[in-house]
């Protein structure tokens, strides 16, 4: 006799304990995500980089387009003194937007020099023929019927301790020759002012964000920024991150610089600029200059 079964026989059922994916499968969920993470990537940079620039090239269609460069306001005059009635000496870094088309994204900057007693200003631009380094070029303070933004204002003994330094950097400009100035991405007149602020960082200042070429380099870079008051990563002035007391927190692409300015409260937006809190005029304390 056989024996009693005692349990019921068990059915081998297939257990699930969740879904287990193809490889094939798997590579296309990847895909999608990649996609997905490109595609809002772009949006981003379209949104943060080229829509104000966009957005700035409108409005200067809307009001008639850019002037010729001959057709400057000649009425606007100089409002700084003549040098030979101010005795003090005195440093000054200017901005203003280029001519044409350029100045929807960019400014021109300058630097103006007058040691102690000296009788004459001196003002220094770089341009894109003849002599790159020109001297005199425009009323110390003037660029085209408009007076420039002034980037640092330093007189009295600060400037005379200083000087010297700047003018050994004007000096020794590398890319002082016909055929050495390129708009894009430098160096060009705002890669030459650049220089002679790095040249005293103890200024603690920084060119605007839409001074295109200021971040041009020759090479790689990663070290103190031109303040020396943070650190920058720097790809040939093309790719750059900074992040910095002076400089704020700044994102180069291709030239064009989005960010925030940490100690005057505001945005940085590619074409127009420091957007918020006004930009602070750098004048060199006395404890910085020695």
């Amino acid at each position: 006799m056989s024996q009693p079964r005692l349990l019921p026989r068990l059915r081998r059922e297939p257990i699930y304990i969740g879904t287990i994916m193809s490889p094939s499968a798997n590579v296309s969920a990847v895909k999608s995500v990649r996609k997905s993470i490109r595609k809002h990537l772009m949006l981003a940079f379209l949104a943060t980089f080229l829509l104000p620039v966009l957005l700035g090239a409108g409005a200067l269609a809307y009001r008639g387009g850019p002037t010729h460069w001959s057709e400057w306001d000649r009425t606007v005059t100089s409002r700084l003194p003549q040098a030979s009635d101010y005795p003090q000496a005195r440093i000054l870094v200017m901005s203003g937007r280029t001519r044409g088309w350029k100045g929807v994204v960019a400014v021109h900057s300058w630097i103006v020099v007058k040691g102690e007693n000296e009788r004459n200003w001196r003002r220094y631009d770089v341009a894109g023929w003849g002599s790159p380094v020109r001297l005199n070029w425009w009323p110390p303070d003037l660029w085209f019927g408009e007076r420039g933004q002034v980037i640092v204002d330093i007189s009295g003994p600060r400037a005379q301790a200083l000087i010297p330094r700047v003018d050994a950097a004007i000096k020794s400009y590398k890319y002082s020759h016909d055929g050495d100035y390129r708009i894009w991405p430098g160096p060009n007149s705002n890669t030459f002012v650049a220089t002679v602020l790095r040249a005293v960082p103890e200024v603690e200042a920084t060119l605007p964000a839409n001074a295109i070429g200021r971040d041009f380099r020759p090479w790689p870079y990663f070290g103190w920024t031109d303040s020396g008051t943070g650190v920058e990563a720097n790809l040939w002035g093309v790719l750059c991150v900074k992040l910095g007391w002076v400089e704020g927190l700044e994102v180069n692409v291709l030239g064009l610089v989005a960010g925030l300015d940490l100690r005057n409260p505001a945005l940085k937006v590619p074409g127009f600029g420091h957007v918020g809190w006004p930009q602070e005029t750098a004048t060199a304390a006395p404890r910085l200059v020695k």
